[in-house]
């Protein structure tokens, strides 16, 4: 995969067509779903993937080596979505109040999938709760990406990790 990888992407520099959608083709599913844990439902995640591949291929040369376009790839999806997200006006953060203790989890939670809990968590705690965890940012570079306090996104986590931990208990509940 890593010489096809390379061929199209040196291709879809010189704007070639068909390396751009061997391109798409590779990695618009596994950006979809990264878009979708962002904007919480499918037909925003597409408008996203779009607009990222759009601004992918439009700004490929800002991306010096095949091997890093992977990554590359992912921010801009990421940017992507936090800017549609802020666009929309989707993110709503709760006001700051103490951060309490780490909440305790049951370990038996085989049937929840991420993608139910991501698509009915609040925008607001969802989007640091990502940038936290899953793209490992610090509470200052998420706060100076989101245009938030260093408090609200440490408050923002906090609640996502409660809020999650009360799903979970709602879940093994009902089962």
């Amino acid at each position: 995969m890593s010489h096809l990888l390379e061929h199209h992407f040196i291709e879809a520099k010189k704007q070639n067509r068909n390396a751009q959608k061997a391109l798409y083709e590779m990695f618009s599913g596994k950006m979809l779903s990264i878009a979708l844990s962002y904007t919480g439902n499918l037909h925003d995640a597409e408008d996203v993937l779009q607009n990222a591949f759009y601004k992918g291929f439009t700004k490929i040369n800002d991306c010096k080596d095949w091997k890093t376009f992977p990554g590359w790839l992912r921010r801009i999806v990421i940017n992507e979505s936090i800017s549609f997200l802020r666009q929309n006006q989707k993110i709503v953060y709760s006001d700051i109040s103490e951060i309490a203790e780490e909440p305790e989890i049951e370990s038996d939670f085989a049937d929840i999938s991420l993608e139910e809990i991501f698509t009915q968590m609040p925008t607001g705690y969802k989007v640091v709760f990502n940038l936290f965890v899953f793209e490992d940012k610090k509470h200052q570079e998420i706060a100076e990406l989101l245009r938030i306090t260093e408090g609200t996104s440490k408050s923002q986590l906090n609640k996502a990790k409660r809020w999650i931990s009360e799903y979970l208990k709602t879940q093994c509940y009902e089962q």
